[in-house]
């Protein structure tokens, strides 16, 4: 056979059985006087055997090593993992379209969405933030979200509905806000900012805060957190950390 020949008889493309040869996947016949390679029935077998493996999802390497009979893996050891990758593969989906159900069941979509469904629950309970910093905390509040656990979100929300979940708490919370915005163009020195400090040191909630270990002034997420700031909030910030134990004014 040519190797047209043997492609169309196996289903794939001329261009496939070069590239099996190139990775010494499919054995290369010898060519005949005329230049042209002259496959055989065996080699028919060996290139179906390799379609079926891949349509089965198994990666080249993989089908190398199910080929190499007593070298390599035994073909129910790579189908097994095989089975236990499609398993993950599978959980995953199901946890991406649970996400999803939740995004698409919600009457109104936050800003920062999407976000996990505990911190999209607490943002449903407050107000649309009118204020650039309240806007500012979900951004945040959105990147922790993200690249925390899952046990370390549910705890933030957690955390946060229990601060801020009430009326009483929100009013505290848009009180903050207000002092915070009113920093924007103000001097670090400003006398407003102890009391946006306090009112800030009020409404943070504990679980938010790492546990027996104080902030470190000199982190490098901490310098770039606090640089998105306008000066005096950045210092209301770092003075609320202070009253709540967690680092240096």
């Amino acid at each position: 056979m040519r190797i047209g020949e043997l492609a169309a008889a196996v289903g794939v493309t001329t261009r496939t059985v070069r590239h099996y040869h190139h990775l010494g996947l499919l054995p290369e016949p010898e060519r005949l006087g005329n230049g042209y390679r002259d496959y055989t029935l065996r080699h028919a077998v060996v290139l179906a055997r390799i379609r079926r493996l891949t349509e089965l999802g198994l990666g080249l390497a993989e089908v190398r090593d199910v080929l190499a009979e007593d070298a390599g893996k035994d073909l129910v050891e790579v189908l097994a993992e095989l089975d236990e990758d499609l398993a993950r593969q599978e959980a995953a989906i199901r946890e991406r379209r649970a996400r999803l159900k939740v995004l698409l069941e919600a009457e109104e979509l936050p800003a920062q969405a999407p976000v996990s469904a505990e911190l999209a629950a607490l943002f449903r309970q407050q107000a649309d933030p009118d204020s650039p910093m309240a806007a500012k905390d979900r951004e945040i509040l959105a990147l922790i979200d993200t690249g925390a656990p899952p046990e370390v979100r549910e705890r933030m929300a957690a955390a946060l509905s229990d601060t801020l979940g009430s009326p009483e708490a929100a009013a505290r919370a848009q009180e903050a806000y207000a002092l915070l915005d009113a920093l924007v163009d103000a001097a670090p020195d400003d006398p407003r900012v102890a009391e946006a400090a306090r009112a800030l040191a009020g409404i943070i909630p504990r679980g938010m805060l790492p546990k027996d270990a104080p902030v470190e002034a000199d982190h490098s997420f901490l310098r770039a957190f606090f640089a998105d700031f306008a000066p005096a909030q950045a210092a209301a910030i770092r003075q609320a950390l202070a009253l709540l134990g967690q680092g240096p004014a």
